[in-house]
């Protein structure tokens, strides 16, 4: 017999025994299918939470790499000056600091691999051990977390251009006299 029809049988037979109608009806029956397309439906609802905390966490990220970046140029000016002085080009300046602005976006990367992987293996380990069930599994695969370091570097990198960009306008002379 199919479950959906198992389902409907139970169900007469509740309500028969019950003396209810199906108005006054005080209960439900669901199958594992109901059971597993409910579960999907609050899947869903936390993924597009989470979607958007990490949207929120990537614009905060890449505003405060930017911050970084501009302090550094800033307190970097004498030294911008120098190399210039010695020959170094515009596009060496804005080389230079848009692959540090992407090496931080790495750093933040790694740190919210770490900070991922804890949390999602803490969740499996408490589905297991104290719902005791298997539904909920942290899926590690290597090509995950190389996007993720390549997506963070591309992130630190964008956000590091307007510096680097302001870095290299720096007149030579005029970085040389800053104090």
């Amino acid at each position: 017999m199919d479950i959906k029809q198992l389902a409907d049988k139970v169900d007469k037979q509740l309500v028969r025994t019950r003396g209810v109608t199906e108005k006054t009806k005080d209960f439900t029956i669901l199958t594992p299918e109901e059971l597993l397309a409910t579960f999907g439906t609050i899947l869903n609802i936390m993924t597009g939470f989470l979607l958007g905390v990490a949207a929120i966490s990537l614009v905060v990220g890449a505003i405060g790499i930017t911050n970084t970046m501009y302090t550094s140029v800033i307190e970097r000016t004498k030294e911008i000056g120098v190399m210039k002085a010695v020959g170094a080009k515009n596009s060496d300046i804005i080389q230079l600091f848009t692959i540090e602005s992407g090496l931080i976006g790495l750093v933040g990367g790694i740190g919210g691999i770490i900070l991922g992987l804890i949390a999602a293996k803490t969740i499996e380990f408490i589905t297991v051990n104290v719902f005791a069930t298997t539904l909920l599994q942290a899926a590690t695969p290597w090509y995950l977390f190389v996007g993720c370091l390549v997506f963070s570097f591309a992130i630190g990198c964008i956000s590091g251009i307007i510096p680097a960009r302001q870095a290299s306008r720096i007149r030579p002379v005029e970085a040389l006299r800053y104090e």
